[in-house]
């Protein structure tokens, strides 16, 4: 399937026939949305976030300037890219629209090809924004979510936790004697080890929100929103068990033959008031007390003060 295929536009335009016209125009390519005014272009746009909005300046109810305004004052909708399509054809009226932060703007009548060559831009524009947002919040050795798509999203979830008094977990994962395993096994044989730690890591996540990261060097970390502790740790016990199961040799290690990992945690519990730095540093030490009782264990911390 083509990537054009599942990007969505949206044509706004209070004519019925220039609706019709545009949306069989693109539908051969693109999902077509469809809204007759300005108010039914903000609840679509909002409920749907379709990759480009076709907006007619001229409209009864709430002129396209304002549906702009509005679009770019919503932080949901404020990214969406919009191409005005307007009778208005002095200079004057597209630098108004160009400034408001339309992407394009488009004079009727307009010519179909020249609608389908601009759509197919701008909808390249966003696909390439998006990749490129991507590659930013991804880790390129495991391609797990980086240290910053965490941070971003540890701090969303831990408020998240805090307002609909819910508990989260999070525990920290590191490879023991990672260091020693590069030594005797060489780089290329850690990264691969790497890599199929955080393979079974990302796989062993059970909720849609659930996040596996690569933290740094051979750490990485486990948020689960919406997690207690006791099923946190049987998350946390199964990636464990699978890591064992797939018996990497580690002669250098002074825990096991095989590769093993040590893992601390910890839960934000409902009605709780701690920080989010607290929960994270709770984790931590849980950690450190894992590596201090032998490695190739779990040791978490139930509630806070624990």
């Amino acid at each position: 399937m083509n990537v054009a295929d599942t990007q969505k536009v949206l044509v706004a335009d209070d004519d019925a026939i220039n609706r019709e016209v545009l949306g069989e125009l693109l539908k051969p390519e693109y999902t077509v949305l469809l809204a007759k005014n300005g108010a039914q272009t903000l609840e679509r746009a909002a409920r749907h976030l379709p990759d480009l909005i076709l907006l007619d300046v001229m409209m009864p109810d709430m002129d396209g300037y304002e549906v702009l305004r509005r679009l770019r004052a919503d932080p949901q909708t404020a990214h969406i890219a919009v191409i005005f399509i307007s009778g208005l054809d002095r200079p004057e009226d597209e630098a108004n629209g160009l400034k408001m932060g339309a992407s394009d703007y488009i004079v009727k009548p307009f010519n179909a090809t020249v609608v389908m060559a601009r759509v197919a831009l701008h909808l390249q524009v966003v696909r390439q924004r998006r990749m490129l947002e991507r590659l930013a919040n991804v880790d390129g050795l495991t391609e797990l979510a980086n240290r910053r798509r965490f941070d971003e999203l540890y701090e969303h979830e831990w408020q998240r936790a805090r307002r609909g008094s819910q508990p989260l977990s999070l525990a920290l994962l590191d490879i023991d004697a990672f260091k020693q395993y590069n030594d005797r096994y060489g780089h290329p044989a850690g990264d691969r080890a790497l890599r199929a730690v955080s393979r079974l890591a990302a796989a062993g996540m059970r909720r849609p929100a659930d996040l596996a990261a690569r933290y740094g060097g051979e750490e990485l970390v486990l948020l689960m929103p919406e997690t207690g502790a006791l099923e946190a740790q049987g998350v946390v016990a199964g990636i464990c068990t699978a890591i064992a199961q797939l018996m990497i040799p580690h002669e250098a290690s002074n825990v096991a033959p095989i590769l093993t990992v040590s893992v601390g945690g910890a839960t934000l519990e409902p009605g709780s008031r701690e920080q989010s730095a607290e929960l994270f540093e709770a984790a931590d030490t849980h950690l450190y007390r894992a590596k201090q009782a032998g490695r190739n264990c779990s040791i978490w911390r139930e509630s806070a003060g624990a």
